[in-house]
This record gives structure tokens, C-alpha cells and sequence, in this order.
């Protein structure tokens, strides 16, 4: 540890060296990389928490610009996490940044949240926030939430197991999900970019009082900020009924964790024996997306390649192939950039990723 990087904050009253190792010790997972991750990040690493984690499958696209400071117009295209860690660790060479380049589910995130001592939750949609809950809860993970809604922020501290008085979770605040539609998001009702700023900053301080154990953290209570008078109030919240919350692992994987706020995926997951069908069409593009230097290298007869760095100027491109394939290492990046194609495209052209990608077909592709 730089003491002299830290300098400022240890020679603060009330904090000093002993609260900077706690930061240096602790291990924080970021879920979502945008409004609110973005700024949480940056603040969590230049403090010095000593790992910290980054939960994303989206790419970058122009419209994220106004309030996801960490990316820039030449960014458009790239993965969020990997913009993001890249930033991280160029401000501080003396943490660890873990990138998870995925989407959270039942069957992957008590593995992944397992690893970490805090976790903030920065997402913008109902389903995660309640699966983020749940695990959470399970898993005894103090939880950090923040969410923006309009010009109002809400804030919140969740599941903190050595707190003096039983903690609350999200479902006492709101114990079922709103129906699809009733509460629109940030792509439906606009959010000007300061006010994630605003939050996501304060969740990073939020964060920091928990692990240095400091001041009074929103433990048991949430802090609801209103941008355009700049006031502010809290209120606490009570344990609640009327839901339902996991308590073993079983229990958790029969939850129902329904999307409200998107509709169905466009694009198709296909397998290696679809992709062969596909390559036999004229009507087809077949498109790897990893970079330049990731092996093995594909057929260039047969694949074009397009970065996910370069793959923001490709949508600004024409091309008259009806059928569209994304491919990738894992099937985590190809969706990625299937949904930005159908995005753009929606039913005029079919748009299909290779699920597991070239490392679950590794065999055929070596054979092709």
C-alpha cells in the first residue's frame, strides 16, 4: 500500500491507517457499469479498495455518453467491462480489477457473489435487483443500492448481518415486482446525467463507511434525493410480509426471476451443427467478433472478423446478407453485439449468436 497515495484520507480524523487497510483488504463487486457504476467505480478504486469486481454483459453505444463517465466516443462498441477495468486500473495500479463480462442468473450468481465481501448494485431493472436481493440475503452479503428514477435518486443499505438490529432487505421495501410496464426505465422516461452521478458517487461513500466502519451507514433506511430541489430525505424501513425469501440454495434456483423490462430477445442461440446449416447460405454473414490477437484464427473465407472495439463503426454499415451470425469465445460478447444488431435491424434481418461460443465447438472449428 502507497501511503502517500492515500495520504489525504489517512491523515483524516476519524479515519486514519487502520480504516485504509480495511479498504485495501476488502474485496467489492460492481453489478451494472453504467449511470451508477460508472462513477461508484471510480471512486472505490482511487479510496483503494483492494479488489474489486465488474458485473456487465452490455456493450458501449452513444447514448450511454451523457452519464457513463468512464467511456468515450471512441469506445462505442467495446465492453463495458473491459473499458471500464482498463480505466480503473490505469487510476491504480495497486488494486485488482476482476472482470465478469456477463449477465447475472439464477445458476451463475451465488458463485460469483460468494467471492466478494460487499456488493452495490447499480442495475436499472427489477429482475436483477431482485435476484441481487436474494442472494444476497442467502449468501449473508452486505448489499448497496442505489437506483434513479426521473430527477430523483433512492439509496439504500441491505442485508448487513453484523448490524445491531435484524437488517432489512429489498423486499421490505417493495416485496413483489411491478408488473411489465408499470414503472417505465431510464431508455422510456429519460434521466439527465448528473443524478446517477449524484447517487452512484454516494453509494461509493456508502460502501467506504460500511468497510472502514465509519459515520452511520443507511443501514435499515433510504435516502431518497431530489435533483431539482436538492433536497434530500431518509426514512427508515421496517421488516415486511407478504413475500417470499430463499433460504437454501434449492430454494433460490425455484424462484421465479422474470424480466420486467425488456421484452423478448430477438436474436437466436444455435449450436455448432446450426452454424454448419448457416454457412452453407449465400443469404449469410458469419461474424467473429473477438480481437485480432485471440486464437484460434478462423477461416477468412469463411468468417469476417469484427472486433467488439471496432464494432460500433460496423453498425453504421450496409450489407445486404439476410441471416447474421455472431461468434465469440465464450457466446458472451456475440450476444452482446446480437443485441445491438437487433436493435437495429428488428425483424428485417434474422440475427443468431453461437451459444458457448468457439470454446464449447472448439472441435468443429479446428475440423473447418
Amino acid at each position: 500500500m502507497s501511503a502517500e497515495r492515500y495520504n489525504r484520507q489517512i491523515i483524516l480524523k476519524g479515519f486514519g491507517e487502520e480504516a485504509q487497510q480495511q479498504l485495501v483488504k476488502a474485496k467489492v463487486l460492481v453489478i451494472g457499469a453504467g449511470g451508477l457504476g460508472c462513477p461508484a467505480l471510480q471512486y472505490l478504486a482511487a479510496a483503494g479498495i483492494g479488489h474489486i469486481g465488474i458485473v456487465d454483459d452490455d456493450t458501449i453505444s452513444l447514448s450511454n455518453l451523457h452519464r457513463q463517465i468512464l467511456f468515450t466516443t471512441a469506445d462505442i462498441g467495446k465492453l463495458k467491462v473491459e473499458v471500464a477495468a482498463k480505466r480503473l486500473q490505469e487510476m491504480n495500479t495497486q488494486i485488482g480489477i476482476i472482470r465478469h463480462p456477463i449477465r447475472l442468473q439464477k445458476n451463475n450468481i451465488l458463485d460469483i457473489v460468494s467471492r466478494y465481501d460487499y456488493i452495490l448494485d447499480g442495475t436499472d431493472n427489477f429482475e436483477s435487483r431482485y435476484l441481487i436481493n436474494d442472494a444476497c440475503a442467502l449468501l449473508n452479503k452486505p448489499l448497496i443500492f442505489a437506483a434513479v428514477s426521473g430527477f430523483e435518486g433512492q439509496l439504500a443499505i441491505f442485508n448487513t448481518p453484523d448490524h445491531l438490529t435484524p437488517s432489512t432487505n429489498y423486499r421490505d421495501l417493495f416485496p413483489v415486482p411491478p408488473d411489465k410496464g408499470e414503472i417505465p426505465n431510464c431508455a422510456e422516461n429519460g434521466i439527465i446525467g448528473v443524478l446517477p452521478g449524484i447517487i452512484g458517487t454516494m453509494a461509493a461513500a456508502e460502501t467506504i463507511k460500511l468497510i472502514a466502519k465509519i459515520g452511520q451507514p443507511l443501514t435499515n433506511k433510504i435516502l431518497n434525493y431530489n435533483l431539482l430541489t436538492q433536497e434530500q430525505y431518509t426514512i427508515s424501513i421496517s421488516h415486511g410480509s407478504g413475500y417470499t425469501l430463499p433460504k437454501t440454495v434449492d430454494e433460490f434456483l425455484n424462484m421465479d426471476y422474470q424480466d420486467t423490462s425488456e421484452g423478448p430477445q430477438g436474436y437466436i442461440e444455435i449450436d455448432a451443427s446450426e452454424l454448419v446449416r448457416l454457412q452453407q447460405s449465400e443469404s449469410a454473414i458469419l461474424i467473429d467478433v473477438r480481437e485480432k490477437h485471440e486464437v484460434p484464427v478462423l477461416d477468412k473465407k469463411i468468417y469476417t472478423q469484427v472486433p467488439m472495439s471496432e464494432f460500433g463503426a460496423f453498425l453504421n454499415k450496409e450489407f445486404y446478407q439476410k441471416h447474421v451470425v455472431l461468434i465469440c469465445q465464450h457466446g458472451i460478447r456475440s450476444v452482446a453485439a446480437a443485441e445491438a444488431l437487433q436493435e437495429k435491424y428488428g425483424d428485417a434481418k434474422k440475427i443468431y449468436s453461437l451459444k458457448g461460443g468457439i470454446v464449447k465447438w472448439r472441435d468443429h472449428f479446428l475440423r473447418s
